[in-house]
């Protein structure tokens, strides 16, 4: 289970096209004929500096343009910063990007190379001329103005992650799960159905290129496009059909529901399974024999990347390796969970999970998707640790006793969530745009049921100026001034929600929880048993700030900060829909619309049409009354806890009718915070990694 930060693939795309910039031949001027006489005086000689050509200055195209051109022409290149303030981009200012093609060198020995050259060439006649489109006919030119639009609507973010003065060792372990990655994003092309697709892309087609890389896939995934028949990076514009079903039974919108009717429902939807249709019967295949390749390949790195352990300070880190190895060969993915869950902030530097996990990505939300998540510890979750580990049974004992009869207090022995530096995420953790902001796992098998689960806040994500600077901007739109001016989106805060999210994944009618015998998914389904599941945690972020401020154990500035910092991440939520092209639930979407929809109707969020937004240009903000936030999170909490714990399917399709889909002032509203929201583009995270 995750949290999805706020506004929040058969890989080729070489670089012939602008790689290898022509050498301009000098050409030699006749010598004029001898003087006369000898000269009077001779010229002094050039010294070397004179002498010397001074460099190109590349300051044609700003840098913000700089990176969305690159990315328009399938670039794996990044102009970090302009350190120097000169308005042009200097080698020690840009960087690689780890991509579906290995990057050329972009600098060497201190200077650009000529495959940078090149490359700058190219963007600076796209910046100056636009993209090429003679020759296509108005279908194609309009599908690749389409495939703009849904570049555009992300901004590219960079995590950058240098090991060159790291031990061998490191080095090492990064470079076996560098292949992993690549592995791993292999295996979920298939499970996503999009495997193969690339080579249908034209060849001089670039920003087709990096949409299916970016999206894994050619669909188009923004608010704005999404549903636009045009985008799409291939010409014949393929519907979506996922790899994990049949293509026959998704013909049917509803065939997520007739296979949780079907008697052996359990086993064709188990999550670590494919399900496939032989001679008319259908039947789950175990993904270890399904996408058995690449399977043993990982296993093969994973178990290199372990051998490469020589530190006993890594013990921990080396026993999961192992056990993840394994699981990729067998399926028994539980047993790698053990080791996993022992590894924290204080025995290993780096944490790692690789394997299948979440479900949000499929339309049924009950297969897990592969994914990597790899990142080096940070050490400041301690102190949160510190804080919040004596109160833990106490935040369990508050949930229960909202939650109501027949819910009963548990014993909680679920970590607290450690702080991570994202080096990489591929697979289905590799978001097209924004990200996620903490993780609680595993989602099955006695580690998750016995809550011995581990939770991860990964901090580093989108905490880049240009992220936080645009987050800002959208904020102002949407809220009146005087409560922005109560907006932190410095990292504490945000943080202290997605460490209050995940803890509270753990609290409460949780994974293994049943009702009459049933789970949540046999009982709401996957998809609404998802968003309830979610929308539970988003409250515990709204919830826990003021509890714990009235506990002594939060300053009450700083919970009010977070309160503030939760409503904004829920416009962005609410801003990108309730609803994906192919009529999916968003859970995020949903479950924002519900918490910001009951906070209007609890008086906490007012909108205030006659009043100017902060940014003192759209008319109509809203406003937040803190002291009516804590009752209306509560109440708000004691909802959806009641709900879960009475398998109330009834109460949960009331809330979701009432705040997602019942036509009237609420739903004008999220029209409002929707067309603010998505003039923002959103942060699309790209990695570099320097060995």
């Amino acid at each position: 289970m995750k949290i999805p930060l706020p506004i929040p693939p058969s890989r080729r795309a070489p670089l012939a096209a602008l790689a290898g910039l022509a050498a301009l031949a000098a050409c030699a001027a006749p010598h004029p004929p001898p003087p006369a006489e000898p000269p009077q005086v001779a010229p002094p000689a050039p010294t070397p500096a004179q002498a010397a050509t001074p460099a190109p200055r590349f300051d044609q195209i700003p840098r913000l343009d700089f990176n969305r051109i690159a990315v328009e022409l399938d670039l794996p290149l990044f102009w970090i910063s302009d350190r120097n303030g000169s308005g042009a981009v200097d080698p020690d200012e840009v960087s690689a990007l780890w991509y579906h093609t290995p990057a050329p060198a972009w600098v060497a020995a201190g200077a650009f190379t000529p495959a940078f050259t090149s490359a700058y060439a190219a963007m600076s006649k796209v910046k100056a001329e636009g993209h090429v489109r003679a020759g296509l006919d108005e279908a194609e030119a309009r599908r690749r103005d389409a495939v703009l639009a849904e570049l555009a609507a992300g901004r590219p973010s960079l995590l950058r992650s240098d090991f060159r003065g790291a031990p061998a060792e490191d080095r090492a372990i990064v470079g076996h799960l560098l292949k992993v990655a690549e592995l791993i994003e292999q295996i979920h092309a298939k499970q996503l159905g999009s495997a193969g697709m690339a080579d249908k892309i034209p060849p001089d087609d670039p920003a087709s290129r990096a949409l299916f890389w970016r999206n894994q896939g050619p669909w188009c995934q923004q608010p704005k496009t999404r549903s636009d028949p045009n985008c799409s990076a291939l010409p014949d514009r393929p519907p979506h059909i996922t790899g994990v079903y049949p293509a026959r039974l998704q013909q049917d919108k509803k065939f997520c529901a007739a296979l949780e009717a079907r008697p052996d429902q359990q086993a064709l939807l188990s999550p670590f399974s494919v399900v496939v249709e032989e001679r008319g019967a259908l039947k789950a295949v175990p993904y270890s024999e399904a996408y058995k390749p690449e399977m043993e390949a990982v296993s093969r790195e994973l178990k290199a990347a372990a051998e490469a352990i020589q530190s006993p300070n890594e013990a921990a880190f080396k026993a999961y390796l192992l056990a993840a190895s394994q699981a990729f060969l067998d399926n028994r993915w539980e047993l790698a969970d053990e080791p996993w869950a022992k590894m924290n902030a204080e025995n290993s530097a780096w944490y790692l999970r690789v394997g299948p996990d979440e479900t949000y990505w499929e339309p049924c939300s009950r297969k897990a998707g592969f994914h990597v998540s790899f990142a080096r510890i940070n050490q400041e979750s301690l102190t949160w640790q510190q804080k919040l580990d004596p109160v833990k049974s106490d935040m369990e004992a508050a949930f229960a006793n909202l939650a109501g009869a027949p819910y009963k207090t548990r014993k909680v022995a679920f970590h607290l969530p450690d702080f991570i530096d994202i080096v990489l995420n591929a697979g289905e953790s590799r978001a097209a745009t924004g990200g996620t902001a903490g993780q609680s796992l595993p989602n099955w098998g006695p580690v998750a049921t016995e809550g011995r689960g581990r939770t991860v806040a990964m901090v580093n994500l989108l905490q880049d100026d240009d992220s936080r600077a645009a987050l800002r901007e959208a904020a102002s739109s949407l809220l009146c001034k005087t409560t922005m001016e109560s907006v932190s989106l410095e990292r504490p805060v945000a943080t202290l929600g997605t460490v209050l999210h995940e803890a509270s994944h753990n609290l409460g009618p949780a994974r293994g929880y049943k009702v009459r015998g049933k789970t949540d998914e046999e009982l709401f389904g996957g998809p609404l048993a998802a968003m309830l599941e979610e929308l539970k945690a988003q409250n515990g972020a709204l919830f826990f700030p003021g509890w714990l401020a009235q506990k002594g154990v939060l300053d009450p500035a700083l919970a009010r900060m977070s309160e503030v910092r939760d409503v904004i991440w829920a416009f962005g939520q609410v801003g990108q829909g309730m609803y994906t092209a192919g009529g999916e639930a968003r859970p995020y979407g949903q479950l924002a619309a519900i918490q910001l929809g009951s906070l209007l109707d609890a008086g906490a969020l007012g909108f205030y049409r006659g009043e100017t937004a902060a940014n003192g240009a759209d008319k109509g903000c809203f406003a937040i009354q803190a002291d009516k936030m804590p009752a209306a999170a509560e109440a708000l909490a004691k909802t959806v806890l009641g709900i879960m714990a009475r398998g109330d399917k009834a109460g949960a399709l009331r809330l979701r009718e009432t705040y997602v889909d019942k036509a009237g002032a609420w739903k004008a509203l999220r029209g409002v915070i929707e067309e603010r929201m998505q003039r923002m583009p959103l942060g699309s995270v790209v990695y570099a990694i320097e060995l």
